[in-house]
């Protein structure tokens, strides 16, 4: 990923948050056929190795688990906000008109060994804790013991665990840094105006940055 070095973020505080509340990952490796991309929510673990590890589990009918080069590592991207930044936001422009549309965003890239878990017990214990993760905002947060036990079995024998632990990772926050105060001003002023969550956090970023 080039990152000009305004926009390299290294923080591993920062860099973990986003894994976080974006788990949905985008997972690439290397198949026979060329490269491949599956979309994965993970779970991450800064405490297991130098950078963490992430953990998930795929469907048994997935081809990845048995077509992926060992001896390349898989690419993890998650992505965070993003948004279009109009130049009409940018007071510079009513000077000399010299601006272009753009787009902000924040995004992680972790690498590391692909490594594939059959262990049933391993593989039910992150399902525990992905679910107890993903349920924790309901009013009747759903467990793995809420459905029949032969049912869980059947689904556990229907996937498999993978696990990457982080040998690099690498961070972008492109957030109008390269802009000059006024106009990361105007940029943040537009995006509160547009409203939602997205452009809410997005604000947040241009002018904490």
């Amino acid at each position: 990923m080039y990152i000009p070095r305004q926009f390299d973020e290294q923080r591993p505080e920062v860099l973990q948050a986003l894994m976080r509340a974006h788990p949905l990952g985008t997972l690439v490796t290397l198949a026979a056929s060329g490269l491949n991309a599956n979309h994965v929510p993970f779970e991450f673990d800064a405490e297991a190795g130098e950078h963490g590890t992430l953990r998930a589990h795929i469907a048994r009918a997935n081809p990845l688990w048995t077509d992926f080069a060992s001896d390349v590592e898989a690419l993890v991207v998650f992505q965070g906000a993003q948004c279009y930044i109009s130049p009409g936001w940018y007071p510079t422009k009513q000077e000399d008109g010299r601006a272009v549309p753009t787009y902000n965003y924040m995004t992680v890239h972790a690498y590391g060994p692909l490594r594939i878990i059959q262990d049933a017990q391993w593989i039910r214990a992150q399902l525990e804790r992905l679910s107890a993760r993903q349920e924790a905002g309901q009013a009747q947060p759903w467990k793995i013991s809420d459905a029949p036990p032969e049912y869980i079995e059947k689904m556990l024998g229907a996937i498999v665990g993978i696990e990457i632990p982080v040998t690099r990772i690498a961070g972008k926050w492109k957030v109008s840094q390269n802009q000059p105060a006024v106009n990361r001003e105007g940029v943040a002023r537009a995006l509160r105006a547009q409203g939602g969550d997205v452009a809410l956090v997005m604000a947040e970023a241009v002018v904490s940055r």
